[in-house]
């Protein structure tokens, strides 16, 4: 370790020492901006050149990058992911909540959220924007520990009529601490920003700790005109032309988030997490795509790294060291143990399968917590990774909406071949028992609840 890293790990080991002694007041401000449906390489500081991004870079660049980091490929788990640093199995939320007010799917009330531990340390709590995880009473974002919620239920509306978009009957889907509230006309991401200004504008001396789950650039794709007409002049084609409009629109909003943040002068007792849910949507309402993976394969819906590998930092001005990169391998559930850790929460790590970040976000050299690996499931499909080796069962790829594999089994050393295109299986049929066993095990640890 270097002279320099030496230092910025003991800093911000004295300053988490200091905040886990010290009362709530003295505790930072949190604020996790999740996005929705981000294509996997889709800013500039993941290697986009074609997109317009400068916010959300600032975030990535001000603070600690992370180049292999993972959710769940699709919403509901992975919010269920973040917020209770389980599996979406063990969360009981293996798969998207329904959109029938009567479903009894989506994150059940007796989990124990991010929310409700920052509650329980004396902060005060806001959803704002997407929430997605129940209809239940007892799914709902006040009954899972936010004092505060602004937003919709399901997984898309509408951003001006606030309609569910789906199929139908049509109906409408906003509502504020479980009332429906009509804004008819009104941008939805303005109404955003708007409400988490409000929120954090009536806190003086209280920390508060929000959930800022943007809807966008998840469809319907309606990015401001300019973006538009901005991206055709740059001869962006359809469908890369609506969803840059949109993620840039989305850039703009988190901009004037942050710049609200500079206003009531937080900036230096705030972390901020930023962190895409899954990656880019090729549905057909989202046009068959728009997002990018790079040289990733996959897509939204599916296990290959364009579905799971997602952009994420974090950042703590004066604490957390600036334009740094870390490789190491981390996933969603790690945010929850690492915010507890950072802000001198006491949290039983016992029952979750998070691991605190602090040691890899103060010393690059740091090895993955996750000795062991780590397996996802969604559908048929399934995984189980282990440092460079990943092994997918049930393979389908919805980058190209390839339904349909001859193998059951594909082997992949991510270390040659990031783009998953050789299947290694038969060279490595070791390996492949090996990260079987991996997945068995875990699928007998990991039933839903």
């Amino acid at each position: 370790m270097t002279l320099n890293n030496f230092i910025k790990s003991t800093l911000l080991a004295a300053f988490i020492t200091f905040y886990g002694s010290s009362n709530a007041q003295e505790r930072p401000n949190v604020i996790i901006i999740y996005t929705d449906d981000q294509g996997t390489v889709d800013l500039n500081s993941y290697g986009a050149t074609d997109l317009v991004t400068p916010n959300m870079d600032k975030l990535v660049t001000g603070g600690v990058k992370f180049t292999q980091f993972y959710a769940s490929p699709i919403c509901s788990p992975s919010r269920a992911s973040l917020l209770t640093g389980k599996t979406p199995q063990r969360a009981g939320s293996p798969g998207n909540a329904g959109a029938n007010p009567n479903s009894k799917n989506g994150l059940p009330g007796g989990e124990y959220t991010m929310a409700e531990m920052f509650k329980d340390a004396g902060y005060a709590t806001a959803h704002i924007g997407k929430w997605h995880l129940g209809y239940q009473p007892e799914m709902s974002p006040n009954a899972q520990g936010f004092d505060y919620s602004f937003g919709h239920l399901v997984g898309c509306i509408d951003n001006y009529s606030h309609f569910f978009y789906w199929n139908g009957p049509n109906r409408h889907d906003l509502y504020q601490n479980g009332k429906e509230v009509h804004y008819d006309g009104e941008f939805f991401p303005d109404l955003m920003v708007k409400k988490a200004s409000a929120f954090m504008e009536q806190l003086t001396e209280q920390p508060f700790f929000m959930y800022f789950a943007i809807n966008l650039p998840h469809y319907p794709y309606q990015g401001d005109t300019k973006w538009l007409e901005y991206y055709r002049e740059k001869g962006v084609v359809y469908p890369r032309d609506l969803y840059a409009a949109f993620l840039s629109t989305q850039d703009e909003h988190i901009g004037q988030l942050i710049k609200k943040i500079e206003e009531l002068g937080l900036v230096e007792n705030t972390i901020i997490v930023f962190q895409s849910d899954n990656g880019h949507s090729t549905e057909e309402r989202a046009h068959g795509g728009g997002g990018s993976t790079g040289i990733y394969r996959g897509a939204k819906q599916c296990l290959f790294e364009g579905g799971i590998w997602v952009p994420a930092a974090i950042s703590w001005p004066g604490k957390i060291s600036s334009a740094e990169v870390r490789d190491q391998f981390a996933v969603n559930t790690d945010w929850m143990p690492t915010l507890a850790e950072l802000c001198g929460i006491q949290l039983d790590t016992k029952k979750l399968d998070g691991k605190s970040l602090v040691p890899i976000i103060s010393n690059g050299k740091s090895n993955t917590l996750h000795t062991d690996g780590y397996c996802w499931a969604f559908k048929d499909m399934w995984v189980a990774r282990k440092g460079k080796w990943k092994l997918l069962g049930n393979p389908y790829d919805t980058s190209q909406r390839e339904y349909t594999f001859s193998e059951k089994l594909f082997l992949v050393n991510l270390e040659k071949d990031p783009g998953e295109r050789n299947n290694l299986a038969a060279k490595y049929p070791d390996k492949v028992k090996e990260l079987e066993n991996q997945y068995r095990k875990w699928l007998v640890e990991n039933k839903s609840n």
